[in-house]
């Protein structure tokens, strides 16, 4: 089973945001973002939807999971 997502082509879509403004706007680190974005972290679900939220899209456009 995995998880995906599509942070880093979510931020370059919405003005080029960068790791750290992502970051900045969910409660994380820099740090924490490029592990998301590489898939080595799966962020709690409350920051899923916050990430969501900052590019105003569902939270399955952002994350899929395949079995």
């Amino acid at each position: 089973m995995a998880i995906s997502n599509r942070v880093r082509e979510l931020r370059i879509e919405h003005g080029s945001m960068t790791q750290a403004e992502l970051g900045e706007a969910i409660g994380v680190t820099r740090q924490t973002v490029i592990a998301i974005e590489q898939n080595r972290y799966s962020p709690s679900l409350e920051s899923a939807f916050r990430i969501a939220r900052v590019f105003g899209v569902g939270l399955e456009e952002v994350f899929s999971w395949e079995e």
